[in-house]
């Protein structure tokens, strides 16, 4: 069977297009389950056969490798922590500690990133720069003097009063928020990390968010909940551009689409299921609970369609709060909690089992262009045939 990381990277060299590595993994997979010989097959060419005639899972990120991986990331882990501590202890600018610690993290990425290729401790060390990055610029623009700040402003909205805290906290996080985009696009032009490409938006919506409340205040103070929806179906709508360029997910663009649909989970789900109790998600009446759920389930049938999770584990505590209330008003408080975990458990098990199935159903409806750019409905059944033929 041709490992799925040779065709990966001869997609995204360029030597082969997405139809032409589907189709090479395919014929791979008929011919090692074709041409084994049935009566002298050893055990462990009879589980590499089933390996190979099994659907592949269009959610295959690589997180981890190996066990080093792990042990990597453990390590980094066991650095960074003391250092910031450390650092904190004997250095009172906090500019400088985080400076030191985001010239620590590029300097180990230059290693273990761009040499060892190791996928856990990239993201951890691409996650400790962009944190690390934010600190810095965000201390240096609590420091720039006012005068100088005023010069520094992109939106020019009405006047404010001379000092307005709101006004001048959102020019220091406009400032900051664009020079922490800028390190973290130079960090993916050098290491290709595709998580990079969601901590740079973030970094984005967090400039969108102070240019608005620059501008207008009063929007962002009357209205955050909406304007954090907005941000959201922008990142939403730049995942599925990387998507739906690469249906057969087989390039690092699927990579950068996931961690863009992490990003936009939750500013898409917070502000709408939040929305429908004004006394937030522990406050929930009884029609409060079915409308969360009712929403629920419309993020569950967009996830499906897209075969994408990260919205349905982002709605997960809002379902559970809704089941919770509604056990409550049944009488049943006392084991409301152990009684939703279990009804959660349950329904993340049955969309599990029956993703594939449903999965086909709303593809036989949608326009049949858009099925095109999405990731082709795949069946466990006839995986589980094949790997049985094999044996």
């Amino acid at each position: 069977m041709i490992d799925q990381r040779v065709l990966q990277k001869a997609v995204a060299d360029g030597v082969i297009d997405d139809k032409q590595a589907e189709r090479i993994s395919t014929i791979a997979a008929e011919i090692e389950a074709n041409g084994a010989d049935r009566g002298d097959a050893t055990e462990a060419s009879a589980q590499t056969q089933a390996e190979a005639s099994l659907p592949r899972d269009p959610e295959n990120l690589r997180f981890v490798r190996g066990f080093a991986d792990i042990f990597v990331t453990i390590g980094i882990a066991l650095v960074i922590g003391p250092a910031i501590y450390f650092g904190d202890l004997h250095f009172e600018d906090t500019a400088m500690v985080a400076g030191v610690i985001g010239l620590g993290a590029w300097l180990l990425a230059e290693y273990f990133t761009r040499i060892r290729l190791m996928a856990l401790p990239s993201i951890a060390l691409l996650l400790v720069f962009a944190a690390a990055g934010a600190v810095f610029f965000l201390d240096l623009a609590i420091d720039l003097e006012g005068p100088l700040l005023d010069g520094l402003a992109l939106f020019d909205g009405p006047p404010l009063p001379a000092g307005s805290p709101l006004r001048e906290l959102a020019m220091r996080a406009a400032l900051a928020a664009v020079l922490t985009a800028g390190t973290v696009a130079v960090y993916y032009w050098r290491f290709r990390v595709p998580i990079a490409v969601a901590a740079g938006t973030a970094a984005l919506v967090a400039l969108v968010l102070a240019g608005v409340t620059i501008a207008v205040p009063e929007l962002t103070e009357a209205h955050l909940r909406w304007l954090l929806l907005a941000c959201g179906l922008g990142v939403f709508v730049l995942a599925m551009r990387f998507d739906m360029s690469d249906p057969q997910r087989l390039t690092r663009r699927t990579d950068i689409a996931f961690w863009l649909h992490v990003l936009a989970a939750p500013l898409i789900v917070h502000p709408v299921l939040s929305g429908v109790s004004d006394a937030g998600p522990a406050g929930l009446t009884f029609n409060a609970a079915l409308g969360v759920l009712a929403l629920f389930a419309v993020i569950g049938l967009v996830s499906v369609m897209i075969d994408r999770r990260s919205f349905l584990v982002a709605g997960l505590s809002y379902a559970g709060f809704a089941f919770r209330s509604l056990l409550g008003d049944a009488g049943i408080l006392d084991s409301a909690v152990p009684a939703t975990l279990l009804i959660l458990g349950a329904l993340i098990l049955a969309l599990s089992a029956g993703w594939a199935v449903l999965r086909r159903v709303l593809m036989s409806l949608v326009p049949q262009q858009l099925a095109e750019r999405l990731p082709p409905t795949r069946t466990l059944r006839a995986g589980a045939e094949q790997a049985g033929a094999g044996s």
